[in-house]
């Protein structure tokens, strides 16, 4: 399924033109292909000797450019694949909006995560997900609303969680193969046996 959007260019920071992919059986046959470049990619991050604020600068200037691009009612493919977090208020929310109670809610739809009082949807699809769209969209969970985290700060101490969103979300995807060219052409040639990214066209 290819994904709509505004518009698929844009420049990125170096003055090539970036075409980002939409086509989600590309994103995930790519990220199968990139594994190996990826997990590098990752490492040379937690290297990075640049303070984690300025990262974070340019992951956020990078995630703003890609969501405003994509409308994830187009895709919702984290809806698909992902087993949602909740913590206690997501399930007194939705509990309330469903007029039934806490207990019941969390018999019905979810499974306990670990100590800490948090739950995981016992299956994917999400049973909220209505087509494209979240029927209790209003009172959905926090990890939801955050969902793909990119706004947040700290992006090198998430890199594992992004690496596993990458093969799903577009936004991520397209976030973290700018990213390659931004950091590598800041810092000159990729580390040693690290595969290059792909070429980017240089604006004419």
């Amino acid at each position: 399924m290819v994904i709509a959007v505004q518009e698929k260019t844009f420049l990125d920071n170096s003055g090539s033109i970036y075409i980002m992919e939409t086509d989600l059986e590309e994103i995930s046959r790519i990220s199968k292909e990139k594994g190996i470049e990826n997990w590098e990619f990752r490492n040379y991050l937690k290297k990075y000797d640049v303070p984690i604020a300025d990262t974070d600068s340019i992951v956020h200037k990078i995630y703003h450019q890609v969501s405003s691009k994509i409308d994830c009612t187009e895709c919702s493919n984290c809806c698909r694949y992902f087993y949602t977090i909740l913590n206690i208020d997501d399930i007194h929310n939705l509990s309330e909006s469903m007029g039934i109670s806490a207990t019941q809610f969390k018999d019905r739809f979810l499974q306990k995560k670990n100590e800490d009082n948090s739950y995981i949807l016992k299956n994917s699809p999400c049973p909220f997900l209505n087509g494209n769209l979240c029927s209790q969209y209003e009172f959905r969970p926090e990890a939801c609303a955050s969902f793909p985290h990119l706004h947040r700060a700290d992006f090198i101490f998430r890199l594992s969680n992004i690496l596993n969103n990458y093969s799903i979300c577009p936004i991520v995807f397209n976030v973290y193969e700018i990213l390659k060219t931004e950091i590598w052409t800041r810092t000159g040639l990729p580390p040693e046996n690290t595969p290059a990214p792909r070429k980017l066209r240089k604006k004419i």
